[in-house]
């Protein structure tokens, strides 16, 4: 659970050291390309068994795709990430906040496929489920943290000389 919170936790930490309004405009780019690959990744998790071996290092039962909790967090997280557009283009900070979650959970959180699930394979140089589209990911989704920490960045210039 702390691994899955981290992006969550970590992103609202980054919009705190980063506060201001971006405009969707300024992270359209790494933004799709981030979800592109997300899914991707989803795909390989799935293909490659991740949540057959999570439940088997964790001991608890891997629950069914339809279950409350599964739907429950997909509408939580993927759904309030794909609201990503739609309330950075009205301007809300809110939205600023789920970009740095988005962000935040694609390139921080998702190393653990190479920091801490690699410790519960059968050798430390082991694949474990889902590290070949972390690859890609993780960079993708840096760019768009660096993007959103630039037009801050640049608002605040922008603040300075008026």
């Amino acid at each position: 659970m702390l691994i899955f919170t981290s992006g969550f936790l970590g992103g609202f930490l980054l919009w705190l050291l980063f506060p201001a309004t971006v405009a969707f405009s300024a992270i359209k780019i790494p933004y799709f390309l981030t979800l592109v690959l997300f899914i991707l990744h989803r795909i390989e998790e799935y293909l490659s068994g991740f949540f057959d071996r999570l439940s088997a290092i964790t001991g608890v039962q891997k629950p069914e795709v339809a279950s409350w909790e599964v739907v429950l967090l997909l509408l939580l997280s993927v759904g309030a990430w794909l609201l990503i557009p739609w309330a950075m283009g009205r301007g809300y900070r809110f939205g600023t906040y789920l970009a740095w979650t988005f962000f935040a959970a694609m390139g921080i959180t998702e190393l653990a496929h190479f920091v801490v699930f690699p410790w519960f394979a059968p050798s430390p140089l082991a694949y474990f489920p889902g590290m070949a589209s972390v690859v890609l990911l993780a960079p993708v989704a840096w760019w768009g943290m660096r993007r959103l920490a630039a037009a801050q960045r640049q608002r605040s210039e922008d603040s300075a000389f008026q």
